[in-house]
């Protein structure tokens, strides 16, 4: 499960759709992203968590309500969660949980703590808002499209980007709030890596890069293949084909985006 580690900053990847869980150490607070998934993966976050806490604040920043990114927040009771607004005012919450319960009921898995959607204490509500923690600085952006409650963290001045489910090179873009939300989005990316100096991109499913050229060829990629979504099906199937080892596993999911933003941008003629 451990993937990455430099400094302040140690990844944990799920062997389930390489999903990321991001710890940061700053002089006063450790950050944290989405605890997940499996019951032994938690244990192994948790154990890391009380080597290093001490006297820190815990903070756990959730990048988007899908149940995969939340399923472990019941296993740090004691930690201050930010997310954004749209997170906060989630009218599916039920459904949610729902989806928790169902995954540990289908797998036969126990946990020592009871699943739970989050309460929000930091409820971030407008891009840019800051949050000092120490020796850094936390500034948030939303970023709807993947799902409508998505948020981006840039972590300075370590220069680390935490994107969420944006910008994976395991997954291309996956359209479940809205095609043309999720355009503006990776066009704030690009804008975020103009006007902050990062180095660091953790995505939510896949692999930490330390390269700023990997992180724009993510961005660009996301670019074009939500253009192309619109007149080249085909040619692009075939080349996620090509590009991401578990294309068949996703396929339905490509599918779906072709027939959602050719729905969307019908709709706005």
């Amino acid at each position: 499960m451990f993937h990455f580690q430099e400094k302040n900053l140690t990844v944990f990847q799920s062997s389930l759709y390489k999903t990321t869980s991001a710890v940061v150490h700053s002089e006063e607070a450790i950050i944290m992203t989405d605890p997940t998934w499996l019951p032994e993966e938690i244990a192994e976050i948790q154990s890391h968590i009380q080597e290093h806490l001490g006297d820190k604040q815990l903070y756990i920043i959730y990048t988007h309500s899908d149940f995969d990114h939340v399923i472990g927040s019941g296993a740090f009771p004691e930690a201050t969660v930010i997310a954004s607004e749209g997170f906060q005012n989630n009218p599916k919450k039920e459904e949610v949980l729902e989806e928790m319960n169902a995954f540990d009921q289908e797998y036969y898995i126990e946990r020592n703590y009871e699943p739970r959607y989050p309460t929000i204490d930091r409820v971030i509500s407008a891009d840019g808002e800051k949050l000092e923690l120490g020796d850094m600085t936390l500034t948030f952006y939303q970023a709807p499209g993947h799902t409508n409650d998505g948020l981006f963290t840039v972590i300075e001045p370590c220069g680390i980007f935490l994107s969420g489910d944006y910008l994976s090179d395991v997954e291309f873009p996956f359209i479940e709030s809205g095609y043309h939300d999720y355009k503006e989005t990776v066009e704030k990316a690009s804008w975020i890596m103009q006007h902050h100096d990062l180095n660091t991109h953790v995505p939510g499913h896949g692999n930490v890069t330390k390269q700023k050229q990997e992180i724009m060829d993510r961005i660009d990629f996301s670019k074009q293949y939500l253009n192309r979504l619109l007149d080249d099906g085909t040619g692009l199937e075939k080349e996620c084909r090509n590009r991401f080892r578990f294309f068949e596993g996703m396929k339905n999911s490509h599918l779906e985006n072709v027939e959602r933003a050719s729905k969307e941008v019908n709709e706005r003629k």
